[in-house]
């Protein structure tokens, strides 16, 4: 005979499985998504090489430059190495800006409306397109690490820095694919894609702590670079890659405080794009 509180602890078992059936169901569906997005870049991996060619400019050239004109302070820190995690940064959010672009084509394929008309969770197939530039943003994060460790960037090699970096990186690139998905929705165009987003990039850019700590901006500048998401990726980045640099040095948020803050541009990039998802074929 079974005891009672056996059936009762198999009974929480089942439900438990129950309850997250559906989370297992909508990670498989987004990670479906994301592999289709892989499968392009295995297709034309050039697009990764072509990318690398700014970045590599900001280091060697102007890394380079205001290193040696001593123009920004950024106390011990060397300035070519205080920049790393912001050019680091910026070439994630140069690829992940642009990944809204895809929905587009997928539009004009006719491959949209079958997304549209099978049961997947709006929210899922904005994930899965998230998750898919974020894989490729990382690989791009590589190739900019190893670019810094040749120009002779002293950085933390800690495996806890270097996952916690490449989380940083996956998390700040699903929030800027999400803001471009939902930019795609809206205008439904490539041109006016294009357009909007080369007008993004550099204000997202230049209005964070990507290269200058936000303590010498004016007041107003400083409030936009504290609502800005890049701010906090580099931020975190800084603070796991040059964990040499001082608060002062470099007006650190908290890692922590950089975590949740993306965390949440996320949660709400993701809703916000999965309602205006359907608006693409309309």
């Amino acid at each position: 005979m079974r005891h009672p509180e056996h059936d009762t602890s198999a009974a929480v078992s089942a439900d438990n499985f129950t309850a997250r059936r559906p989370v297992t169901a909508f990670l498989g569906k987004a990670w479906a998504i994301a592999e289709v997005e892989l499968r392009k870049l295995r297709r034309d991996p050039t697009e990764l090489a072509t990318r690398a060619i700014q970045p590599a400019l900001w280091l060697l050239i102007f890394g380079e430059v205001m290193t040696r004109a001593r123009m920004i302070d950024t106390g011990n820190t060397p300035y070519l190495a205080f920049i790393v995690p912001g050019i680091l940064a910026q070439s994630v959010l140069f690829i992940a800006i642009f990944n809204g672009i895809s929905i587009i084509w997928e539009r004009d394929l006719g491959i949209i409306h079958k997304f549209l008309a099978s049961p997947t969770p709006r929210a899922a197939l904005v994930v899965g397109k998230a998750l898919g530039g974020a894989v490729r943003a990382l690989i791009q994060a590589i190739v900019v690490l190893a670019l810094a460790v040749l120009i002779g960037v002293h950085l933390d090699w800690s495996p806890f820095s270097l996952c916690a970096s490449a989380l940083l990186v996956l998390l700040g690139a699903m929030v800027f694919s999400a803001f471009s998905l939902s930019i795609a929705c809206i205008v439904k165009t490539r041109e006016r894609f294009m357009g909007i987003g080369q007008v993004l990039t550099m204000p997202l850019f230049f209005a964070s702590n990507a290269i200058y700590p936000t303590s010498l901006m004016p007041t107003w500048l400083r409030f936009i670079a504290h609502v800005n998401p890049l701010t906090y990726q580099v931020d975190g980045l800084r603070t796991l890659l040059l964990p040499g640099v001082s608060a002062a040095e470099s007006a650190r948020i908290g890692l922590g405080t950089d975590f949740v803050v993306l965390a949440a541009a996320l949660v709400v990039l993701v809703a916000l794009s999965a309602r205006l998802y359907p608006h693409i074929v309309q």
